[in-house]
């Protein structure tokens, strides 16, 4: 059996990723899991959006680019929410050349931003940055 070691600042919460890739979505929970957190997934955003109600995330890890409804759609959906309103999100794309237009959009929208790939050590600590971001957390 392996050993879990937690790092020292690892701060534990209910996270939720919403990305169409349903291999980044198991390899993310699955990490994160690992670190102590609840973690929900979903693979459209619609289905992120239900989470969200009913889960009540601490923080979110949202893909860009989805079909139907993208990132960007999710954000604005969530934020229309009084519940979704405070929720820290990070927005994970692998697309470099965003518009500075679209890179505008997801700070109004109070997110961040993060670039593919991200390795383990980054996934913690951008759950920890979302975390401590959540003043209810």
């Amino acid at each position: 059996m392996g050993v879990v070691i937690l790092h020292p600042m690892t701060r534990t919460g209910r996270l939720l990723i919403v990305d169409d890739d349903e291999g980044v979505t198991q390899t993310f929970a699955g990490i994160l899991r690992l670190e102590g957190h609840q973690v929900r997934t979903a693979m459209n955003a619609q289905d992120g959006l239900r989470e969200a109600e009913n889960f009540h995330p601490d923080a979110i890890i949202l893909d860009l680019r989805m079909p139907l409804v993208n990132g960007l759609g999710f954000l604005y959906r969530l934020r229309e929410r009084s519940e979704g309103q405070g929720i820290p999100v990070t927005v994970i794309t692998g697309d470099v050349s965003l518009s500075e237009e679209a890179l505008s959009e997801i700070h109004e929208l109070g997110a961040e931003i993060c670039f593919k790939p991200i390795w383990t050590e980054e996934l913690h600590g951008l759950a920890d940055r979302l975390l401590s971001r959540n003043p209810a957390h």
